[in-house]
């Protein structure tokens, strides 16, 4: 049955972001460090859901047929598939001591004029390896203290270095959730969406690179790590095999064997009982996004099928002015992504969350699936980079013992990457050659 647009429907949706966010800012009041991360998302949608539900119900659907189905759809099913792997790889790899490895062989190679942008490299390729901002903030902020307090550096600019170069990776990398979470719901390909982002990053990274070398000066460091290079090999692989344009789930999967084997052979005291351990371990620290994207894929359903969606459009479309522009498209996309991730202060969430609405707007606006996503992908992560109630940020707050605040304003890599994505996305006469590329299948 046609079910005519209704910014009712969107109700549900804007019910879980007041819940996320109402409860983020109560608890941080309260002098919680992690305020945004006391109500689990999982939890916080469920109202949400039961909204959508009795709203789809009112208007003559099959509220729990379209939340199995939206559930149920295979790219939501391939995400979290993606999710666990994703998982199993990263902690195996950090088990093994793989990140150790990557940050003392990448320290001792860092001159000593250029410890600055040599920690925003760093962490820029030691993200990109593991897929994660958080992890790479743990494991380089520590470090980084350890320059500053040699270098008389101040700690705002250095660890805000390796927070711009952990968003770096966080963006770009091949096992990222939010990479992952950007393709997947955009119907793109991961190395497509890498060469498109790719094209925008570099230029911000270079400028970072520039500032940072201005900003920063010259201490000596020294790494007594023993790490066995062989350990950064697994990263190395996945990489390679990735931009190959292999099969994503055939990465991950040799990844992990890769891990295990190089763990077993290389590091000290590691067998096959924790290898698998270290397995589980991984899989059950993808629980909460896998559960969350489950659920994210019945409210879209819901909120679809009750004409939320189609509401929202004409909405965009009459603040555009009817002009269904490239330019106009792309900057909808953008204010989307950048809104949901101030609501829900988590960059992968935000994209699950806009991720619906974002792929219609390409649709409608002629956008290319790895260019939507590429954009989708960008805001959400240079929102997420500079939000002082972060996750990236209280971390590397509280290790630094620095306010969020001042982190936020030295964070240059996002601002820069801001700028130099709106200028991209303003180029006079720029085309979208992939404009025409059809997106995978979506139910």
């Amino acid at each position: 049955m046609t079910v005519r647009p209704s910014a009712l429907a969107l109700t549900p949706l804007l019910l879980f972001l007041a819940l996320f966010f109402g409860a983020g800012l109560y608890f941080t009041a309260q002098g919680e460090a992690m305020g945004f991360y006391q109500l689990r998302a999982p939890v916080a949608i469920l109202p949400a859901l039961a909204l959508a539900a009795w709203i789809a119900h009112r208007r003559g659907l099959q509220a729990g047929d379209i939340l199995l189905r939206g559930m149920g759809d295979p790219n939501i099913v391939l995400m979290c598939l993606i999710f666990l792997l994703a998982g199993a790889f990263a902690y195996v790899s950090s088990a093994i001591g793989a990140v150790d490895a990557v940050v003392s062989i990448g320290l001792s190679a860092i001159p000593a004029p250029l410890i600055l942008p040599g920690l925003f490299v760093l962490s820029a390729l030691i993200s990109l390896a593991i897929g994660t901002s958080m992890g790479t903030i743990a494991a380089v902020v520590p470090i980084a203290l350890g320059v500053a307090e040699a270098s008389g550096l101040d700690r705002a600019l250095v660890v805000g270095a390796v927070i711009g170069g952990a968003m770096f990776g966080d963006n770009l990398s091949m096992i990222s959730d939010t990479t992952i979470a950007a393709t997947r719901t955009q119907g793109a390909q991961m190395r497509d969406k890498f060469r498109e982002n790719f094209k925008i990053a570099t230029p911000a990274a270079l400028a970072t690179v520039v500032l940072l070398g201005v900003l920063g000066g010259a201490s000596p460091i020294e790494s007594e790590s023993s790490a066995s290079a062989w350990l950064m090999l697994p990263y190395v692989i996945v990489l390679a095999l990735a931009l190959a344009g292999v099969d994503v789930l055939i990465v991950l999967g040799l990844g992990i064997v890769l891990a295990g084997g190089f763990g077993l052979v290389f590091a000290d005291d590691y067998g096959v009982v924790p290898f698998v351990g270290d397995i589980w371990t991984g899989f059950e620290g993808m629980v909460e996004i896998l559960l969350l994207s489950l659920l994210i894929g019945g409210l879209s359903a819901l909120t679809k099928a009750s004409g939320g969606l189609d509401w929202l459009a004409q909405l965009i479309a009459k603040f555009a002015r009817g002009r269904r522009t490239r330019r106009s498209g792309e900057f909808s996309i953008a204010a989307l992504s950048t809104a949901a991730d101030v609501f829900t202060a988590n960059n992968t969430v935000a994209i699950l969350v806009s991720g619906s609405v974002a792929r219609d707007i390409a649709e409608k606006h002629g956008i290319s699936p790895r260019r939507a996503a590429s954009v989708l992908d960008i805001f959400a992560c240079v929102v997420q980079g500079v939000l002082p109630y972060g996750a990236q940020i209280l971390l590397a707050a509280s290790l630094a013992s620095v306010s969020p605040l001042a982190l936020a304003g030295s964070v240059h890599y996002c601002w820069l990457l801001a700028v130099v994505t709106i200028g991209f996305m303003l180029w006079p006469g720029r085309s979208d050659a992939g404009a025409v590329e059809a997106p995978t299948t979506r139910s």
